[in-house]
């Protein structure tokens, strides 16, 4: 049973939609259930020059999946807006799950998707600037990259 929160934003998903032009855009998918998120960030530069105290301005996302997977998507968009990159990393999936008031246990994967897409985006922004990666952030978008070159390599077959 989903929580009244998870309901609303399911039902009137917050910042859905597409950023032209994102600093950063991040993809990630679960192969067992097909879920599919799109994060689309655009951010605001600080004086430093090392990305991890630039805000995240404005997200949105873009998700094909179940209410879970809305919802999640939904939810991370309001937690991250106005955070700075390194606070946006340090979002978890627990994060997530407790700002819907939680999640079914077999929907927990649904926070990891909107936690990693989250994370794909930031990679992106700080690749596309040359910003340097933690080793932390490159051990996540190999493993976010081998889970969704795996599961289009099964969709092929």
């Amino acid at each position: 049973m989903y929580s009244k929160k998870v309901m609303e934003h399911f039902m009137n998903p917050m910042n859905a939609g597409e950023i032209e032009n994102a600093d950063g855009t991040g993809i990630a998918g679960n192969m067992i259930c097909g879920d599919v998120m799109q994060i689309f960030i655009k951010v605001k530069k600080s004086a430093g020059g090392n990305g991890k105290h630039d805000i995240i301005e404005d997200i949105k996302f873009k998700t094909m999946g179940c209410a879970a997977a809305i919802a999640t998507s939904s939810m991370i968009t309001e937690i991250a807006r106005g955070k700075t990159i390194e606070e946006g990393l340090k979002i978890t999936k627990a994060d997530v799950a407790d700002a819907l008031d939680g999640l079914p246990p077999i929907k927990m994967h649904c926070s990891n998707l909107a936690s990693d897409a989250l994370a794909e985006a930031i990679y992106d922004y700080f690749s596309k600037n040359k910003y340097e990666i933690s080793e932390g952030l490159k051990k996540a978008h190999e493993r976010i990259k081998q889970e969704r070159d795996y599961a289009e390599g099964l969709g092929e077959k």
